[in-house]
């Protein structure tokens, strides 16, 4: 198949592009893959919305829009203890700071909307097929097509479907296609598989930082009437996380008396023995936020990896017949904790300089001199500043709000495999934990939740290397740690009869989180796109 652009990934990054290219050259022959069953199914975010960037794609988005679309009414930041919460910095002195510093805090919600990704980008789904763009749910582009003479990417291969556990073709297979096209635009959001692929074989990461992430959990709940305060957004740092290791909270309150509970784990954590699923849940055990949950009911959860090197991380967003967008070119803010806008606002500016030079060539150095790569300019050092703890962050990123990210140097970032610790090397802090009484009780219930369905006949999607290492030197040196990092139970040490273990991959668990393929301490373990149309539904959250 044949078209002018290819657009990998319906999020918001390869959305606007679609949208923008249309406006801009109605005449062009646009496609967009989408490897989950709808569009939606498989965008999870936050999510708070600067709707800036969104207002200039479409102007009319706040009148015709009827999703999740809550205003910001209040900001609360808070250091939790295991028994409190505090706020960071007291009223009477916020009130004594000038109004400009205040309102340029990366916190600072003011005309922000909560929102939901999985109800927003259906609609700018809606908005792309009106000005001619086609959009194919369900077809997961897994494979790069490049011209080894010209070295230039030529488009897109689907993956196959129908394909029997072993890799042969079952009764209803269907072998995929190829998608050709003059650019291909890689919006597969953090950690995307083939913006891994492509980024390795043309060394775009040369002279630059390597990337790092973050871990996020997310639960959509159902409370009992008059708890919620709509459009309250609080963002917490503390307990259960010890001092050394980066994690954070959020709860935003929604409508009809619902709210988004998550938490956020740095994945450059060093205690080979943290569990983050288990650090989300303790959290919403704390005396504050077990108040306000309990009585509720869970309706929906969900888990997904968060791009967080920032600036110096950022890979070089163009090669030879492609480029990169959104969360796959790390385009996300993470001292605000927000990619949605910075999505948007890469993926009309890629639009924009394809429709006046009809090449990939210029984007990155376009995209870094714009108000998107700015903002990440200003902010790149707040990420890296935790690493020596929380306090320590914490200050720098006082230092960093005061001088508005001029700080003549930048800290270097180092990537996430590297940081975990050895079991021998490593003493685990006790993080006085608490028993708790909230759903889910495990990550299997978590997976329900999160309304995943992957046919279990189908190959196995995680490829590991050697499972060898597994076996013998990771149980001894790191103690198995994917048991740990993975939110859902996909990674499992079994022993058999005869004393003996293996790694058994539960891959209809997987929900697309990609920690796997980032935390990893040998580097073996590769995330591939299952069958089209496979994994989670996060169209509530």
């Amino acid at each position: 198949m044949q078209y002018d652009v290819v657009v990998v990934g319906a999020g918001p990054a390869g959305l606007a592009c679609a949208i923008r290219l249309k406006q801009l050259k109605p005449q062009l022959n646009i496609c967009v893959l989408e490897k989950a069953a709808a569009v939606g199914a498989h965008s999870l975010s936050g999510a708070v919305l600067e709707p800036g960037p969104l207002r200039e794609l479409l102007p009319e988005w706040e009148r015709e829009y009827h999703g999740m679309k809550v205003p910001a009414a209040e900001d609360d930041f808070r250091i939790f203890t295991q028994r409190g919460a505090h706020k960071l910095l007291p009223d009477f002195l916020v009130r004594l700071l000038p109004a400009s510093l205040t309102h340029s805090t990366p916190f600072n919600n003011h005309g922000n909307y909560i929102i939901s990704l999985g109800q927003l980008t259906p609609w700018l789904a809606q908005k792309a097929e009106g000005l001619g763009v086609e959009i194919f749910p369900g077809f997961a582009a897994a494979a790069p097509l490049v011209d080894d003479t010209t070295q230039t990417v030529t488009g897109v291969r689907v993956g196959d479907m129908g394909l029997q556990r072993d890799g042969t073709p079952g009764p209803n297979f269907t072998p995929g296609v190829e998608i050709h096209a003059a650019v291909t635009v890689l919006a597969e959001g953090c950690r995307g598989s083939i913006a891994k692929q492509l980024i390795a074989k043309f060394d775009l990461c040369r002279d630059r930082c390597p990337q790092t992430f973050a871990l996020g959990y997310k639960e959509l709940w159902q409370l009992p009437p008059g708890r919620v305060r709509p459009g309250r957004i609080e963002h917490g740092l503390g307990w259960p996380a010890d001092p050394r290791t980066y994690a954070g909270s959020f709860l935003y309150h929604l409508d009809n008396d619902r709210v988004y509970v998550g938490y956020i784990v740095g994945l450059d954590y060093q205690d080979p023995r943290l569990a983050p699923f288990e650090a989300f849940q303790q959290y919403k055990n704390h005396p504050t936020v077990k108040a306000l949950l309990e009585g509720g009911e869970i309706l929906s959860a969900g888990a997904r990896t968060v791009v967080a090197g920032g600036w110096q991380s950022m890979p070089a967003l163009e090669m030879r017949g492609a480029l990169l967008v959104g969360d796959a070119g790390g385009t996300l803010n993470f001292a605000k904790i927000k990619g949605v806008h910075q999505a948007i606002r890469s993926g009309a500016l890629a639009a924009e300089h394809l429709a006046e030079t009809g090449s990939p060539q210029g984007f990155d150095a376009r995209w870094r001199r714009s108000a998107g790569g700015e903002e990440l300019r200003r902010a790149r050092n707040f990420k890296p500043g935790f690493k020596r703890g929380m306090w320590l962050g914490l200050l720098n990123a006082a230092w960093e709000m005061l001088t508005q990210g001029h700080s003549p140097w930048t800290l270097k970032n180092r990537a996430d495999w590297s940081r975990l610790q050895r079991l021998e090397e490593f003493h685990s802090p006790d993080r006085h934990w608490v028993e708790r009484t909230l759903p889910p009780r495990d990550r299997v219930s978590f997976v329900f939740f999160a309304g995943n369905v992957h046919d279990e006949n189908q190959p196995v999607h995680l490829k590991v290397a050697d499972t060898r290492i597994c076996v013998e030197r990771c149980t001894r040196e790191f103690g198995n740690p994917c048991e740990r990092f993975c939110p859902a139970g996909v990674y499992e040490m079994v022993s058999a009869a005869d004393g003996s273990r293996h790694l058994q991959i539960n891959a209809a668990n997987c929900v697309h989180c990609k920690a796997c393929d980032i935390k990893d301490p040998y580097e073996i373990i590769t995330w591939t796109t299952p069958e089209g149309g496979s994994g989670p539904n996060y169209q509530s959250l």
